[in-house]
């Protein structure tokens, strides 16, 4: 009789377990290794984290992570409202947003976790392969609107800058960082996703893309050292003309020494109050293995020593 008894209880546990693993809501409580979340992801980041869910889940079999990729605007919103209680983006909360989530008591954490970069790309037909900073100015606030007032007469005239998404952490670095005074061009293109930025590119010659980095990797190539084949991917120079020696690429060593123009960090905002799943996973991204995660994906590590390598390129 209670072996019988046992042997119900121990049934019962296991479908405990595997109830809670199938449910997306909070209604069972997860700890930092097992339990079902949701999380908001900045798009721009999707590659990366795909992979970190991935091996995370490998070894943690009873946590499931489901990942929201949006628009950074909409990630904040979604911790805003509670809807997550973890959010990876390229910005830290402003006073007001903090004040929002202190006075219901949570108490935000924001995590460094990456040095990622923006990258313009061209169709790979383009002959362009340099671009400086005051030129990309120009080609956002609508002051060149051309190839040939780049200096390429031999790609179609018009010039159509594309993004991911209005609301996209790309669209932000630009209004912030690059045309903070400016007003932006009406023929700016949406495509919602980076994938679709690069598809687009890569259809169209007459159109430039801008996209984060880790979407560029070249999945044939395991020392980062080239991207995807069917875009070029540009140099860009803090100074006017751009030329070969004051241009670079985003790759990772030029990234971790600031010398590529377009970089931004990667945070994890966190109000996970009882140190459950999100945190768990947050300190899976900080440790050794996940930033080897990051450092495959083509970006910089922010709590992990990088060994730079010296590289040239024949532009």
């Amino acid at each position: 009789m209670l072996e019988n008894k046992i042997g119900w209880i121990g049934v019962f546990i296991l479908l405990l377990v595997g109830a809670c693993r199938s449910k997306t809501e909070d209604n069972c409580i997860d700890t930092p290794t097992s339990g079902v979340i949701k999380i908001a992801v900045d798009e721009s980041f999707q590659p990366v984290i795909d992979q970190e869910i991935g091996v995370f889940e490998s070894i943690y079999t009873l946590a499931g992570i489901i990942p929201q990729y949006c628009s950074e605007v909409e990630a904040i919103d979604l911790l805003l409202k509670d809807s997550v209680r973890m959010a990876v983006t390229t910005r830290k909360l402003t006073s007001e947003e903090r004040v929002t989530l202190e006075n219901r008591k949570f108490f935000p954490k924001e995590i460094k976790i990456a040095t990622d970069g923006i990258a313009l790309i061209v169709n790979d037909q383009n002959q362009d392969s340099l671009i400086s900073r005051e030129e990309i100015q120009q080609i956002v606030s609508g002051e060149i609107t051309s190839w040939k007032e780049l200096g390429i007469t031999s790609s179609p005239g018009k010039l159509q800058l594309v993004f991911d998404h209005p609301n996209s952490s790309t669209v932000r670095y630009v209004l912030d960082s690059l045309c903070p005074d400016r007003k932006l061009s009406d023929c700016l293109r949406a495509e919602k996703t980076n994938r679709r930025v690069i598809d687009y590119v890569a259809q169209n010659p007459e159109a430039m893309g801008v996209v984060g980095v880790s979407w560029l990797q070249n999945p044939e190539d395991s020392t980062n050292l080239s991207f995807l084949k069917q875009v070029k991917v540009l140099g860009v120079s803090r100074h006017r003309p751009a030329m070969s020696f004051n241009s670079f690429k985003p790759w990772q060593a030029y990234l971790a020494l600031k010398e590529y123009p377009l970089i931004r960090d990667v945070y994890v905002i966190l109000t996970d109050p009882r140190q459950g799943l999100a945190s768990g996973f947050t300190g899976f991204l900080t440790s050794d293995r996940g930033q080897r995660i990051i450092l495959k994906a083509g970006i910089v590590p922010a709590t992990q020593p990088v060994r730079i390598v010296n590289v040239k390129e024949k532009w």
